[in-house]
């Protein structure tokens, strides 16, 4: 059995749209928030500062906490491969440091196509992980909650 791993997530909001990372799988485009797994003695906040110049292209400030959310992988639709994966996500509200220093990202995840501002109220139409999240962010409900075992 796989250790339970920790994951930071950058939750990106700028006039009514929010960052997220554009994938690309068997079923077409999905979308992540930015962000992956905490390295040994790494703090939560320079994972993310790591992961956003990794997928982003940007350095991002982190701020507070918002949202902690588990993935039991065996519990959701993608349990065929991801049935010994437990992930516990800690999303940070962030701010990106210079919008015009934007560089490329240097090191993307493989199923990775791109980078793309969404609106916010148009979440709810897009394939998105976690979409647990979506309800609390076009409620504008941002204050620390705990997700649960959320797919």
């Amino acid at each position: 059995m796989k250790p339970i791993r920790n994951s930071a997530k950058a939750i990106i909001i700028d006039e009514c749209q929010i960052l997220l990372t554009k994938n690309k799988d068997h079923e077409g485009f999905f979308y992540l928030f930015p962000g992956g797994g905490q390295e040994k003695g790494e703090e939560l906040k320079d994972t993310l500062v790591r992961e956003c110049i990794e997928e982003l292209g940007y350095r991002v400030s982190v701020k507070d906490i918002i949202f902690i959310r588990e993935y039991i992988g065996k519990n959701h639709e993608h349990a065929e491969w991801d049935h010994e994966v437990h992930q516990v996500e800690f999303y940070f509200e962030c701010s990106i440091n210079n919008k015009s220093d934007l560089h490329k990202a240097t090191n993307p995840d493989e199923v990775q196509v791109g980078i793309e501002w969404v609106e916010i109220n148009n979440l709810d139409s897009i394939r998105i992980y976690p979409r647990g999240l979506v309800n609390q962010l076009m409620n504008d409900i941002r204050r620390p909650c705990y997700i649960g075992d959320s797919n």
